[in-house]
């Protein structure tokens, strides 16, 4: 048993290896030296880490105002002058390169502002180096006289790179002769689908939609459809659902991308799938396809035959092409022209606005033949025919508001049966009262000008009934032409400024007729 001597040699025993026993000092300095050393370490980490978020928040606010302070389109005017410049030196290898960096959109855009020589001499400089996609974004007149330029092995190609909703409205632009030749140099596959299309109407959803669509079984599971993402290679490049269908190839549900991505894979996509989607008929129009679009915040929807079959997908970017054609559709038929008069010759243009401005001739007409029944009133008090275009002006301007009102509520199907009385009425109701506001202000205006009370009166009286009809009238021709099956756009303006000017000229004229003489 060993005693307390033998304790302590143990203590001052050394190394076996012959180093010196290490004693509890050392061991507390090496522990505190590591400590600090890497305390060390830990800050020059958190130095290292505030530097670099300084830098990237550098970067970050040096990405951000260049942004800020660069062009938000592509299409600039300094580009523009570029571009025309080199056409007129004809410098034509240089347009390939001036344009090649802009979006298909911006390229498009430039085109639209050249003039037809300058447009035949770009498209000649960019050949094969012209996008496809250029002429999606081109304004319908504009299209069709580049496609005047191309020969039809070019426009096939174009076809067959294009995707399909894009491919038959450009070939439905070309007469039927030139689409059969081209479509006899388009491959088979893209030939059938372009075909199909062309079938159903114009404007309507058969026309709208794309083929391009990714459809799964009912019972497939969610890792199955994943993998088949990922593995088949033509898929769209862009959608956003895959649509489920059963054995006959109808729709059963919806699946977003975003429902797909967060369930776990054995899960079946019928599980997960929303069932209250909204199917398109092939044969809808477009306008209602647009609505529909709008009411419910769509982003995309499958078009369907008679039979439920699916036969592809509209997206909402065709739709909000549609939305801004048929408001530009009804903007230019309310003035009586056409999206020719930007882009067309000036022939087309003459001839496009003869018939409304015939049309107008002859209300103007209509009602000069009402002013002339007070001829003679009018000789006698000359102060009536300085006043009586008042008359006519405000009425016919009341009336275009109310009319612009109608003719919009109409196109969104806003008004219905059981709310257009009260839309008559409300109308009706604000022509009076702007009528009753500016009859007080003309009828002073006409006291202090001609020093006469009676013709005060006769105005402010005139002013009244006019704005009244105004208010009226305009409401009920949108809705009459609407419920005869006519374009309001296009006709309401022609009946109003009639109306308007024939009461206004007729009750101010008659009054005056009955008051001063």
């Amino acid at each position: 048993m060993a005693g307390p001597d033998s304790i302590e040699g143990t203590d001052d025993r050394a190394d076996p290896a012959g180093e010196a026993p290490i004693g509890a000092d050392t061991v507390e300095a090496v522990a505190y030296a590591a400590a600090e050393a890497a305390a060390k370490k830990r800050k020059v980490k958190r130095k290292d880490l505030k530097a670099k978020i300084r830098e990237l928040e550098a970067e970050i606010e040096e990405t951000k105002n260049q942004v800020l302070e660069g062009p938000l389109y592509g299409m600039t005017p300094k580009l523009e002058a570029a571009v025309v410049r080199a056409l007129e030196q004809e410098r034509f290898t240089v347009v390939p390169r001036l344009l090649r960096p802009l979006h298909p959109a911006d390229q498009a855009d430039l085109i639209e502002r050249l003039d037809a020589d300058d447009r035949e001499a770009l498209i000649v400089a960019m050949g094969a180096a012209l996008d496809p996609e250029v002429l999606v974004y081109l304004d319908e007149t504009v299209r069709e006289e580049i496609l005047s330029h191309l020969d039809e092995a070019q426009i096939a190609r174009f076809l067959s790179v294009l995707d399909s909703d894009d491919a038959v409205d450009l070939i439905g632009e070309l007469d039927e002769d030139e689409q059969a030749r081209i479509l006899q140099a388009v491959p088979a596959k893209d030939r059938l689908i372009l075909e199909q299309g062309l079938t159903f109407p114009e404007s309507s959803a058969g026309r709208l939609m794309q083929r391009e669509l990714v459809v799964v079984p009912t019972h497939w599971t969610v890792g199955q459809t994943i993998d088949f993402l990922r593995t088949v290679r033509d898929l769209p490049d862009d959608f956003y659902a895959i649509y489920v269908v059963d054995p006959a190839h109808r729709p059963a549900g919806e699946l977003v991308l975003s429902h797909l991505l967060r369930a776990k894979r054995p899960v079946r996509v019928s599980d997960i799938m929303r069932k209250d989607f909204r199917r398109v008929p092939a044969a809808m129009d477009q306008e209602e396809v647009a609505l529909l679009f709008r009411q419910y915040g769509l982003v995309a929807a499958p078009v369907v035959a008679e039979d439920e079959r699916l036969l592809g997908v509209i997206t909402v970017d065709d739709v909000v092409d549609v939305i801004d054609e048929e408001a530009e559709e009804d903007l230019m038929r309310l003035g009586g022209v056409t999206e020719i008069d930007l882009y067309g010759s000036l022939w087309d243009t003459t001839r496009s606005r003869f018939p409304w401005l015939l049309i107008n001739l002859g209300t103007a007409i209509a009602a000069s033949l009402v002013i002339g029944l007070f001829e003679a009133t009018i000789t006698k008090v000359v102060a009536l025919a300085v006043l009586m275009p008042i008359v006519a002006s405000m009425g016919g301007n009341a009336g275009t508001q109310t009319l612009t009102v109608a003719v919009r509520a109409l196109a969104m199907r806003d008004i219905d049966t059981r709310n257009a009385m009260r839309f008559i009425a409300k109308e009706t109701l604000a022509g009076s009262l702007n009528g009753l506001a500016f009859a007080v202000v003309m009828g002073g205006v006409s006291v202090l000008w001609f020093g006469d009370y009676r013709i005060g009166w006769i105005i402010a009286a005139a002013m009244v009934l006019n704005l009244l009809v105004a208010g009226l009238v305009g409401t009920l021709i949108p809705l009459g032409l609407q419920r005869a099956k006519v374009d309001p756009a296009v006709a309401s303006g022609v009946f109003l400024t009639t109306v308007t000017d024939v009461v206004g000229f007729f009750v101010f004229l008659g009054l005056a007729t009955l008051v001063l003489l």
